[in-house]
């Protein structure tokens, strides 16, 4: 189930990448315009060193306070713009949707509040695995360790188990946590290690993408001015489109394989969906059989 996910979200997002474009290029704009005025007030006489100003070392003194400030306001304002994209672009992919290059209404604060409860979430799940590991550690040893280690991905498979409510926030869909448990029963573990796949992908095509604009600046952009500026607003535009086009492909993909009406607009196949269907089927019998046992090991025990 592993590689079929990533070999489709891979699928997707090469065959899908002219949908992202056509449907997320007002955002784009967005994007560049909103780091070039914040690299206008963070550029030191001489220029930025590494090329960006979300790469550049924290400054010290009286303005440091003032730079975070806008490093943090910069980030929040990339992120929103982000998910921005990647609602116009789910919906562009599974619904067919042309609508207006440049919009925000309930249905993004729907999806912000969905991304922001599954951080939540994240962090209520890794949080007290990390803490039960570290207590577990000294006293059982390898088992504890080993739980130390596990807790940040047993808590990602947890998050993308219920990770189904983004997508279908971006499609208007009333899904609930609680149905996003149910559908991904099965395929929690594909999806966390596709998610955890992709990140590293993630990573290595915005490193790909720094290293491009650092090479390209340095040889043909001056150090100050707008063209440095403009160098500058590139890095975090480009990794913010990056990030949002993987992640976007693999929850379309996901989202997909528990919705059947998406399943060709997704690139997929019936019998994929049908594999997936048919592990969630497994793992729910498997669910019954233990709570049964569960139930009669009771009895027995009373008896």
């Amino acid at each position: 189930m592993l590689l079929l996910m990533l070999s489709r979200t891979l699928d997707l997002a090469r065959d899908r990448l002219g949908a992202l474009f056509a449907a997320g290029w007002g955002y784009m704009l967005l994007l560049v315009a909103l780091n070039v005025a914040i690299s206008s007030h963070l550029m030191p006489v001489t220029g930025f060193s590494t090329g960006s100003y979300m790469l550049e070392p924290l400054a010290g003194g009286l303005g440091a306070d003032r730079e975070r400030a806008l490093r943090a306001l910069a980030a929040l304002a990339n992120v929103a713009t982000g998910f921005s994209i990647a609602v116009a672009y789910l919906r562009r992919v599974l619904l067919g949707e042309r609508a207006f290059p440049l919009a925000f209404g309930r249905r993004h604060v729907r999806v912000a509040w969905k991304l922001l409860l599954l951080g939540v979430l994240f962090v209520a799940f890794f949080v007290p695995l990390l803490l039960l590991g570290a207590m577990l550690a000294p006293v059982t040893g390898p088992i504890g360790a080993a739980l130390l280690l596990a807790s940040p991905f047993i808590a990602l498979m947890l998050v993308q188990r219920l990770s189904l409510v983004l997508p279908a926030a971006a499609l208007d869909d009333t899904m609930s946590l609680k149905d996003s448990w149910h559908l991904t029963a099965g395929i929690g573990w594909a999806l966390a290690f596709a998610a955890l796949a992709v990140a590293l992908l993630a990573g290595l095509a915005s490193g790909l993408w720094v290293g491009l604009v650092w090479l390209i600046g340095n040889a043909f952009v001056p150090a100050t001015g707008m063209a440095a500026e403009l160098r500058s607003a590139l890095v975090p535009m480009g990794v913010m489109v990056i990030v949002t086009w993987l992640f976007g492909s693999l929850h379309a993909t996901a989202y997909a394989l528990t919705r059947e009406r998406f399943v060709e607009k997704a690139g997929l196949s019936l019998a994929d969906a049908e594999r997936a269907a048919q592990r969630r089927t497994e793992a729910e019998r498997a669910r019954a059989r233990a709570a049964v046992r569960s139930v009669l090991g009771d009895r027995s025990g009373r008896e």
